[in-house]
Parts: C-alpha cells; structure tokens; sequence
C-alpha cells in the first residue's frame, strides 16, 4: 500500500490554518502533528523490515520522503521542521545503531513516541561518564525543536576522552526542558527550546554506533537534503499565494508582476530541480562520498538562494500587504526566513565548489 498523499494534500489546509493559529503564543501544533502520525508520517521513516516505509533509510525510500517532506512544508514549515528531525534521528540509529536499538526505537515510534535530533551545545556542553555499568550526562542542548515534546532525542556529548557519541534518551517527561531560547520571530510552532541532561542516567546501550558517527562524511553533510525538501514546500506555498493574491486583487496583468510571477517560479522550479538531485545522490548506492556531500551543499545553497529571491518577490509583488499579521504570507515568510538560517553558508559554498572545480557533478538517474 502506498503512502496516503492524497490524504495529506487534503490535510494542507488545516495544517496551515493551525500554524497561523498557533503563531502569536508559539504553541505546539499538536493536532497536525496527530493527524499526521494518523496517516502514517512518522512510522514511514522506518526500515520496511520494521514496519516502516523506507521514507529516508532506503534508497527505494528518497523520493517518497521528498514529496511527504515537501507537502508537509506546504502546510507549516514548523512541523515539517519536527518530521524531518523524526526522520534524522531514525536515519542514524538505522545507520550506526545495532539491530537491538532499530527494534526498540521503531516499538516506540508505533507507540507514538516522537524522536528528534539535538546538537547545540549550551552554556554547559553535554558531556558524559560511562563506568560500564550506567551512563551519566552533565550539561544541555539548546535550539532543541520539539524541546517540550520529543520523547526519544538523540543527541550529542563528549566523553571525558573527547570522544563525541550519538546517546538516545528516553524522556518520560518534560521538566528538565524549557521554550527559553529566546524570541524568534520565525518558526514559532516547532518548540523550540532548551533541555537540562544533568544528572540523567542511562544503561549503557543507549549509546549509538561509534565514536565521531555524528560527524562522518557523507551523512554529516547528505542530511540536510530533507531540509531543503521541507524548505522547497515553503517556497511552493509563497509563491502560490503570490498568484492568488494577484489574481485576487485584478493585478495579475500588470505586466511587472508578471514579471515577479515568472522569476518565482523559476526559482522554486530551479530549487525543486536541486531538491531531487540532492534526495537522489544522497540516498542512493554507489557515489562518491565527496561528490555526495558537495551536491547536497550546493542544492542547500541554491535552495536558499531561491527561497531568498522568492521572499523578495512575494515583499515586493504584494507590499504592505505582505507584512500585515492577519494575511497568511507575513506568517510564512518569516518562517521561510528563519528556516533558511543555516550554518555557514559561504563555508558550504566555497567547499562544495572546490570539490567540483576539478570533477563533474553525479548524475542520478531515477524515476521521473
């Protein structure tokens, strides 16, 4: 059977109204986040051998999660910020994880649990002491997504040898976790917050895989194609709303906003076009690791710049009216904005075009 996309492309509408709803006291969205673990979306990230889908931990599985990614970034862009997480914490225990960890954690994703992936070191770093016998962290995470929600993150922290090691946490409660990280204006639905580890204590087998996982190539780098998929949703729903409003306000033929109309699409056609290559490269079999890292950095690139373009175009194309609260675009823009906000872009860019000044870039071929 396959995925219900008819059944989310339905959901689209509720997703976003509750986003808009939701915006002002930055509350959790949690009856989309129901509605779509109902159709399936956060089991889907698990291998098939587990009842899953595929959806990011097979290659069958790239294009599958790339159009449930993108759809759910049409609807809010703060829970596609929540499922991508999901779908990156499974992503790595499927990858470096043993069979006995794979089988608990997708027990647990039937069970409802959500999963995330927490790296961002606070003013205490997490660190850990591990005797053999039990595990125990010292420090916190900050810009945590889901901070009051997510029931199994997967982090990092340092070892007293300076080893860094992926631990997941089984969370039973929320106390230790906060929403003070300060207030963003973008991407307020997705629980972004701070979460104190200090003094849990963990059996050793909630280490995953070996030391410096979290930081090897590919996968350090190949992750952040399903970002750029949920981003390229954001970009889809401006650049609709830019039409429709248009069209809405008889000014669709004015021959300079048609001209915005076409850069639009250019740039969302160009990112989706750089979306699929990135799915394509880094979850399939046989790439060179260097040219799988360098082509999901440059779509990461060319999927902000278009996003870029297409938050200008959206500003100038509808003025004021773009900036008004109560118009659905002002809300999505800035969650755009926000979720473009991605380490070190001119990093990225210079590296990724080092690798290629010398090589061609790979060549997928997939399913059209």
């Amino acid at each position: 059977m396959n995925f219900p996309f008819a059944a989310l492309v339905a959901l689209l509408p509720a997703l976003e109204q509750e986003a808009s709803e939701n915006d002002g006291a930055a509350a959790f969205p949690r009856e989309g986040m129901a509605h779509l673990r109902h159709l399936g979306a956060f089991s889907a990230p698990l291998p098939r051998a587990w009842g899953g889908r595929g959806y990011g931990t097979e290659p069958a599985g790239a294009l599958g999660l790339l159009r449930l990614l993108r759809l759910v970034g049409q609807g809010s862009l703060a829970v596609g910020r929540l499922l991508e997480g999901h779908v990156n914490a499974i992503r790595l225990v499927a990858r470096y994880g043993t069979d006995a960890q794979m089988r608990r954690v997708a027990a647990d994703v039937r069970d409802g649990a959500l999963l995330g992936i927490w790296v961002t070191e606070g003013v205490e770093p997490v660190r850990f002491h591990d005797d053999g016998a039990a595990i125990v962290l010292h420090g916190e995470k900050l810009f945590a997504s889901g901070a009051l929600q997510v029931t199994r993150p997967l982090i990092t922290a340092r070892a007293a040898n300076g080893d860094t090691r992926l631990i997941l946490v089984p969370r039973d409660d929320a106390g230790s976790a906060s929403l003070s990280v300060g207030d963003v204006s973008g991407m307020r639905g997705a629980g972004t917050g701070r979460c104190d580890f200090t003094g849990v204590v963990l059996t050793p087998d909630a280490l995953v895989g070996q030391p410096g996982d979290y930081l090897r190539q590919p996968e350090f780098s190949a992750g952040a194609w399903r970002g750029i998929a949920v981003a390229l949703g954001g970009i889809d729903r401006l650049v609709d709303l830019l039409r429709l409003q248009l069209a809405d306000r008889a000014r669709d033929g004015d021959p300079h906003q048609r001209v915005r109309v076409g850069l639009a699409l250019i740039a969302r056609e160009t990112a989706a076009l750089w979306a699929r290559k990135a799915a394509l490269v880094a979850e399939g079999r046989g790439f060179d690791p260097g040219d799988v890292a360098a082509t999901v950095n440059l779509a990461r690139i060319a999927t902000e710049r278009a996003g870029l373009d297409v938050i200008e175009l959206v500003q100038r194309g509808l003025g004021l009216s773009a900036f008004v609260t109560s118009n659905v675009v002002e809300r999505i823009l800035r969650d755009l904005a926000t979720y473009l906000r991605q380490p070190a872009p001119d990093e990225t860019l210079v590296e990724a075009a080092g690798w290629f000044t010398r090589r061609d870039l790979p060549q997928p071929e997939g399913p059209a």
